[in-house]
C-alpha cells in the first residue's frame, strides 16, 4: 500500500467514527464491521510474506473440528455428535511465526486479545478467547482456524456467532462445511454470505458432507446452490473448489480421519487446490474489493452525515430566527423619553452659539409657564379624581417586564419543542409586522445533537430563569456609554444633512420655545396642548437578520400636527430607535443566552462547525484514495 493511500485510509478510519458520534447518527452497526476490516485487514495485513489464513466454518455438527484434526494430522479439537461442543477459536500457527509478535498481532487483532496455547482439548468446550497450537496443516504452509458453529443457540440468540464472526473476518479464505440438512438453510447461507461478500469478496472452498449414495452431479448441484446463494451469478469466479466428505460412523466416532474428494472431472485434490492458490494475487483481489467496499461504505456514511449536518444547520438557523423574533417581542417598545432627552442634550451641546443663546432665553421664559402648566395639571387631577399620570420611564419598565416574560416564555417553549417553527413563534409573540423568515414558513425537528441540552433545560425551574432575566430590566433600560457614542454619530449625521432653511427653522423654534427643547425636528412636541397619544411604527428592515421588524414608539401628538412634520418625526425617530434596538438587542440576546438558550444554541452551532470541518477532511481523503494504489 502506498504511503499516501495508507495515510488517507487511516485518517478516514479515525475521523468518520468521530463524525458519526458528533452528529449522533446511530450508525454503530455500519461502522463496527467497516472499522474492523480497515483495522484488521487493510492497515495491518499488507505483508506479502504473511501466510495464507484459512478458516473452517459451518453449522452445528457439520464436521468442522473433524476436518481441522484431519488437516493437522492430530486430534487437537474434541469431536462428537453434539452440536455446539467447541466454544472457542483454535488456530494453528507455524513454528516460525510464534516468535513474530507483530504478525501474530495483525492476525488476532479482530479477536481483541492474543491467543493462549492450547493445553488440553477440554479448554475448547468452555467460552473464552482464542487458543492456538503450533504446527502447520499437511496440505500447505498456512494458518488454519477451527471456528465454533454459528447457528447453535435458542430464542433468537446465537451462542458462538460473535467469536465465529471474528475468526472469519481474520481469514483470507473460508472452508465452508455443510450437510444435506442445512445446505439450503437461508439463515446459515445469509450469514456466510455476509462474511464473504459484506466488505470485500473472499473466496472459499465448499465441503459437502453428504451421503455416500449421492452422485457427483447431485453433490455438485447442491454445492453450487450454496455458491449461488452466497455469491450470486459470480459463484464460479469465487468458489475455489467443491469437495465431498461422505458420511461415515467411524469418522463420527473418531476412529477414522475425514477424507476430502474433489467433485467434477479433472478437479484438483484439496492439497493441490491449496498449493495452486496464487496468494499475492488472491490477497490483491481481496484487498482491492475490500478497499472499494470500505470507500463506498465511507462515502455512504459521509452522505448520511451531510444530510444530518444540513438538518442540524437548518435547526440552528431556525432556532436563531425564533430567538430573534422573541427578542423583538422583548424590545417592542422604544423608551422615547429617555433616548429623546439624551439625544436632545447631545444635539444642544453641538448647537451654534446663536442657537445656544436663544435656547437659554427660551429656558428663562419657560420657567413660569411650566409652573403654571404644572399647577393646572395638578388642579385637573384633584378636581376630576383621575389617577396621576404614570411617568414615561415607569410605563416603559412595566411594558419591558411584560414583554420580557412573554418573550422568555415563548423562547422556552421553542427550545424544548420537538418541532420548531418560526411561524409558530411569530404567532405566539403576536409581533405586528414580523415575518416568519423563509417563505413558505418551515418547520424543523430538534436534532439529536441538542437532545441532552434540551433535557438539562427541562430540569431547570423556569420561574428561576424568569427571575434572573427580570432582575436585569433596569440595566436594559439604561443608555450606556457605547450607545451614547452612536447617538452622537446620529446627531452629526443630521447636522451634515441640514440645509440653510433647516438651520433657520431651528433658530426660529429655539427662540420661540416655551417648553424644553429637544432635537431639531421635535419642536412638534413643544407646540400646543397634547390631545392624546399616537403610535408610530418604525420599520427596521433586516436589523436582526429577519424579514421586517418594527419598534412601536408611543408619542404625544399635538393638535394640528402637519403631515410633513409627522414624516420628519418618523425620519428622526427611525435612526434613534435603530441605535437603541441594536444595543439592547445584543444586551438582551446575551442575557437570554446566558439564562435560557445558550447551551442549546452552542451545542447546535459548535457541532455544526466541527462536523463541517470533519466532512471536508474526510471527503478530501476519500478523493485522494482514488489516486493511491495497492500493488
Amino acid at each position: 500500500m502506498e504511503a499516501s493511500l495508507y495515510h488517507n485510509l487511516k485518517q478516514i478510519r479515525v475521523e468518520l467514527p468521530r463524525l458519526a458520534e458528533l452528529l449522533r447518527l446511530d450508525a454503530e452497526k455500519e461502522i463496527g464491521p467497516w472499522a474492523q476490516v480497515i483495522d484488521a485487514r487493510l492497515l495491518a495485513r499488507f505483508d506479502p510474506a504473511f501466510p495464507l489464513v484459512a478458516a473452517i466454518c459451518g453449522g452445528g455438527s457439520s464436521g468442522k473440528s473433524t476436518l481441522f484434526n484431519a488437516l493437522m494430522g492430530a486430534r487437537h479439537a474434541p469431536t462428537g455428535g453434539r452440536a455446539g461442543m467447541n466454544r472457542r477459536v483454535l488456530l494453528s500457527i507455524p513454528p516460525e511465526l510464534v516468535s513474530r509478535s507483530a504478525r501474530i498481532a495483525a492476525l488476532v487483532e479482530p479477536f481483541g486479545e492474543p491467543p493462549a496455547p492450547l493445553k488440553n482439548p477440554g479448554e475448547l468446550l468452555e467460552p473464552g478467547g482464542p487458543l492456538y497450537v503450533v504446527g502447520r496443516p499437511a496440505p500447505a504452509d498456512m494458518i488454519l482456524l477451527d471456528t465454533p458453529d454459528f447457528d447453535t443457540g435458542a430464542r433468537g440468540r446465537y451462542a458462538n456467532r460473535d467469536s465465529a464472526q471474528s475468526a472469519l473476518e481474520a481469514s483470507d479464505i473460508l472452508i465452508y462445511v455443510f450437510t444435506n440438512s442445512n445446505y439450503n438453510n437461508r439463515d446459515n447461507t445469509d450469514f456466510i454470505a455476509r462474511m464473504l461478500t459484506g466488505i470485500g469478496r473472499r473466496k472459499c472452498f465448499l465441503v459437502y458432507r453428504s451421503y455416500p449414495s449421492f452422485t457427483a452431479e447431485e453433490v455438485a448441484e447442491h454445492a453450487m446452490t450454496v455458491g449461488r446463494n452466497i455469491y450470486g451469478e459470480a459463484a464460479d469466479r469465487y468458489v475455489l473448489g467443491v469437495f465431498r466428505a461422505d458420511e461415515d460412523n467411524r469418522i463420527a466416532a473418531g476412529d477414522a480421519s475425514m477424507t476430502l474428494r474433489p467433485v467434477g472431472p479433472g478437479a484438483l485434490s484439496f492439497p493441490e487446490a491449496l498449493r495452486a492458490i496464487d496468494l499475492p494475487q488472491l490477497r490483491f483481489d481481496l484487498h482491492a474489493t475490500m478497499l472499494a467496499d470500505v470507500i463506498e461504505g465511507a462515502a455512504a456514511l459521509v452522505g448520511r452525515a451531510k444530510l444530518s449536518l444540513d438538518e442540524l444547520r437548518r435547526y440552528a438557523a431556525a432556532l436563531r430566527a425564533a430567538q430573534g423574533l422573541c427578542l423583538q417581542e422583548a424590545l417592542r417598545f422604544f423608551p422615547m423619553d429617555r433616548v429623546i432627552r439624551r439625544f436632545a442634550k447631545i444635539w444642544a451641546e453641538t448647537d451654534p452659539p446663536a442657537v445656544k443663546f436663544m435656547r437659554q432665553t427660551g429656558s428663562v421664559i419657560e420657567l413660569p409657564v411650566r409652573a403654571v402648566l404644572g399647577a393646572a395639571g395638578w388642579a385637573r387631577e384633584k378636581l376630576s379624581g383621575a389617577p396621576a399620570a404614570v411617568p414615561p420611564a415607569e410605563q416603559f419598565l412595566r411594558r419591558l417586564e411584560e414583554n420580557l416574560v412573554a418573550a422568555a416564555t415563548t423562547l422556552h417553549h421553542a427550545l424544548l419543542s420537538p418541532h420548531l417553527s418560526p411561524a409558530a413563534v411569530v404567532e405566539d409573540c403576536g409581533t405586528p409586522g414580523a415575518a416568519a423568515g423563509p417563505e413558505p414558513p418551515f418547520t424543523v425537528s430538534a436534532h439529536p445533537v441538542v437532545l441532552p441540552e434540551q433535557e438539562k433545560l427541562r430540569r431547570v425551574d423556569f420561574s428561576s430563569i424568569l427571575q434572573a432575566i427580570l432582575a436585569r430590566k433596569e440595566a436594559i433600560s439604561r443608555i450606556d456609554r457605547d450607545m451614547e457614542v452612536e447617538l452622537r454619530a446620529v446627531a452629526d449625521h443630521f447636522r451634515r444633512r441640514m440645509g440653510v432653511w433647516s438651520k433657520i427653522s431651528q433658530t426660529f423654534w429655539a427662540a420661540l420655545n416655551v417648553l424644553p427643547a429637544t432635537v431639531a425636528v421635535t419642536y412638534v412636541l413643544s407646540t400646543g396642548d397634547p390631545v392624546g397619544a399616537a403610535t408610530i411604527k418604525v420599520k427596521l428592515a433586516g436589523l436582526f437578520g429577519l424579514k421586517d421588524l418594527y419598534a412601536l414608539v408611543a408619542i404625544p401628538v399635538t393638535r394640528g400636527m402637519k403631515q410633513a412634520d409627522q414624516k420628519q418625526l418618523k425620519a428622526m425617530l427611525g435612526p434613534l430607535a435603530q441605535t437603541w434596538l441594536r444595543h439592547k438587542f445584543a444586551e438582551v440576546q446575551a442575557l437570554f443566552e446566558e439564562e435560557l438558550s445558550g447551551a442549546i444554541l452552542r451545542s447546535a452551532e459548535n457541532t455544526a462547525v466541527a462536523a463541517g470541518c470533519l466532512v471536508a477532511q474526510i471527503e478530501e481523503s476519500l478523493n485522494q484514495t482514488t489516486t493511491g494504489r495497492v500493488r
